[in-house]
């Protein structure tokens, strides 16, 4: 039942989302109709198509919701259609002005149910917290275990969103037009920050999360699926499949990290390099321009992918796509991670320049890597005592603990 519902508890709220126009509602109903299930699948057995069942008794429910709510009339005359023999939605495009219309024409509830989850007008954490709940099926008590913060945060910041949404009038809907590249963005964005705190953690003592990488990556694919013809779509997911690939080397017997140039590159997975390649495919196939920040970082992995050893990286490529990705998503996170490359395809004397030029910068004030990278410059030009006190600011930066103890590790072979 638990494993039935996780699955099909995304597809179901979307489903009558797309009724009751009201996100919270919407996982009121599903949960009602979970409730159902357990009442009477023990006694007639579980239906063969269990996602079916749950879909129909939560719209039911739905219609039977709206058929109560005192301005009922004056929404069927709304809407215009017979809610009990198709329940429609105010925001369908089909409904919408012919001249707005979107010549792809997606249309499917789960799209707009991610939309809807990761609107901007949400903050960050509540997009992420909601986006785990209502699309990876997440309870409150896992979110909170896989983001380390107390379960009563994630309940309050579940609830905030639902009622930020109702109250802003969020429409349940695929935007169309300019608006969509700008809502896609947000969507993608939250995606790629559920990996990134799964691949790396921010706090606590274990380096990885998979549970948070397998998440992400599910809603990536699911996202690809839904906007086939959206390059960035498949950018983020070609991304996260060939990061995903590593996590089996990244960590050591004993859970400590391993860092990319002393990995097992045998223990890398085939399989979703492979289906990272095929989405890195898919991207370049249907962009109409030059690639995306998530294509061109997807290339830089997919060389590491390529590469047979570390050595044999190609480096200078990789400094090429993220002089590239510079131009395209500036940052500084970027530009630290082009001067590491170049100090790989260079010399760290070329590059040590690059990371100096980078410590006034604001946005990395207290960012343990910024000083970790320097270090590794440093230690490289044999410039040994400055490293150690590198490596030791980076450990009293890090959050982590597993990071800690390897940059403190560091800094004492130095």
């Amino acid at each position: 039942m638990d494993t039935v519902f996780r699955i099909e508890s995304p597809r179901v709220v979307a489903g009558v989302a797309r009724i009751v126009h009201d996100v919270g509602i919407a996982e009121e109903l599903a949960q009602d109709a979970l409730v159902a299930a357990l009442e009477q699948w023990p006694a007639t057995g579980v239906p063969d198509n269990p996602g079916a069942w749950l879909m129909t008794t939560a719209k039911r429910r739905a219609i039977d919701l709206v058929r109560r709510r005192e301005r009922y009339a004056r929404k069927l005359a709304e809407m215009g259609r017979d809610l009990e023999a198709a329940p429609p939605s105010a925001a369908d495009p089909a409904d919408a002005d012919p001249a707005d219309a979107d010549p792809d024409d997606i249309d499917d509830d789960l799209l707009r149910l991610v939309f809807t989850a990761c609107h901007p007008v949400l903050s960050a954490e509540a997009r992420i917290a909601l986006t785990l709940r209502l699309l990876g099926g997440l309870t409150t008590a896992e979110i909170a275990r896989a983001m380390l913060v107390p379960e009563p945060t994630v309940a309050q910041r579940v609830v905030r969103a639902k009622r930020t949404l109702a109250a802003r009038g969020v429409p349940f809907e695929v935007p169309y037009g300019p608006d969509r590249e700008a809502r896609l963005g947000s969507v993608l964005e939250v995606i790629y920050l559920i990996f990134n705190e799964g691949y790396a953690a921010t706090e606590g003592d274990d380096w990885l999360r998979p549970s948070l990488c397998e998440d992400a990556l599910r809603l990536a694919r699911v996202l690809s699926g839904l906007m086939p013809k959206e390059p960035e779509v498949h950018g983020l997911a070609a991304l996260l499949e060939l990061q995903a690939s590593r996590a089996a080397a990244r960590t050591g017997p004993a859970g400590e990290p391993v860092l990319l140039a002393e990995q097992n590159r045998r223990r890398w997975n085939q399989a979703l390099i492979r289906r990272g390649f095929a989405a890195l495919a898919r991207a370049r196939a249907v962009a109409t321009g030059g690639p995306g920040p998530y294509a061109l970082q997807a290339a830089i992995a997919a060389n590491h992918a390529n590469a047979a050893s570390y050595e044999e990286t190609d480096w200078a490529q990789i400094a090429a796509l993220y002089a590239l990705l510079a131009e395209r998503a500036p940052s500084p996170v970027v530009e630290l991670n082009r001067a590491v490359a170049v100090s790989m395809a260079v010399g760290p004397g070329e590059a040590l320049p690059l990371v100096d030029a980078l410590t006034s910068e604001p946005a990395l004030k207290g960012y343990h890597l910024l000083p970790s990278v320097r270090g590794d410059l440093l230690l490289r030009l044999g410039r040994r005592a400055e490293a150690r006190e590198e490596f030791e600011r980076a450990a009293g930066l890090a959050r982590n603990g597993r990071e800690r103890e390897l940059l403190l590790g560091r800094a004492a072979d130095c």
